[in-house]
């Protein structure tokens, strides 16, 4: 009976926890912002549910191996899930659509090798097999045969069994799929709606660096009172093109042995022979 009370308590707790976070995200748009503010309400019901968990010990194995398959999975998944989405959008690089597109395309490249790499237990998770139950759902029960994580050993044993982090990351996997495809089509819709321009970058990558850190020095954006970053970021967006290491590429122009500024040469050359043209 203590273990029902418990299990009432959890749930009325993941309810709560599912009211917050709605909350959440109907007050901001930021998705990073989100992310942070729903990760310290997980963390927060996490902790609650392990005080609770810990130190219990359940009237049957059927209702632990019930706690660590269904109830434990549904918050660790919150958690696996949003801390993904924060590491994800922080560090998406800041450029054209292209290049986002092929960002979150690593992203799903990346969940099909899990799911090959956990293929056996990913099957016996999906047919909703029971018979392997009381070894990966019960603590301190696992089968040294079976294929653990690496960092198993590491885990508090009390409040964990062999595989249902799995199941977490399963869940929040498929939600994570789900974020990534309806982002791509949302970058596939702004392509669609958004006016092209008919400019297209021809010159080298260099050349580009080269011109940009030439206007950046001669305080050519906003009075100078512009970070090289903020134009390099402008200039990638425009161009729906990727400069990388824009400071190794000064390296490498610095390192030239003769005609370092070699493409502002080219342009200066080119227009005064432009202007010597008109005068004819």
């Amino acid at each position: 009976m203590v273990t029902n009370t418990i299990f009432r308590e959890i749930t009325q707790l993941h309810d709560e926890l599912e009211s917050e976070i709605n909350k959440v995200y109907k007050e901001d748009n930021d998705v990073v912002k989100l992310a942070e503010k729903s990760l310290i309400l997980i963390d927060n019901a996490v902790r609650k549910v392990k005080e609770m968990i810990s130190s219990h010990h359940f009237d049957t194995i059927a209702q632990e191996i019930h706690f660590f398959k269904k109830i434990k999975p549904k918050f660790i998944s919150k958690f696996i899930y949003h801390s993904t989405i924060l590491d994800i959008e922080s560090h998406k690089p800041n450029a054209g659509i292209k290049i986002i597109k092929e960002y979150y395309e690593a992203e799903q490249e990346k969940l099909k090798n899990f799911y090959t790499e956990q293929s056996e237990f990913y099957s016996y998770y999906r047919r909703d097999a029971t018979y392997l139950d009381h070894k990966i759902f019960v603590r301190n029960s696992y089968d040294l045969k079976m294929k653990l994580s690496f960092g198993f050993y590491n885990f508090d044993t009390s409040f964990t069994t062999s595989h249902d982090h799995l199941v977490a990351r399963f869940i929040a996997n498929q939600l994570f799929d789900e974020y990534l495809k309806e982002s791509i089509a949302n970058l596939s819709e702004n392509r669609s709606n958004k006016i092209l321009s008919p400019l297209v970058w021809s010159a080298s990558k260099v050349s580009l660096t080269e011109l940009l850190f030439a206007l950046h020095l001669s305080n050519c954006f906003n009075a100078g009172h512009t970070e090289l970053s903020e134009i390099f970021r402008w200039a990638e967006k425009s161009f729906d093109i990727s400069l990388g290491n824009y400071h190794k590429t000064l390296g490498e122009i610095r390192l030239r042995k003769t005609d370092r500024s070699k493409f502002l040469n080219l342009l200066r050359q080119n227009l005064n022979q432009h202007l010597d043209d008109l005068d004819i």
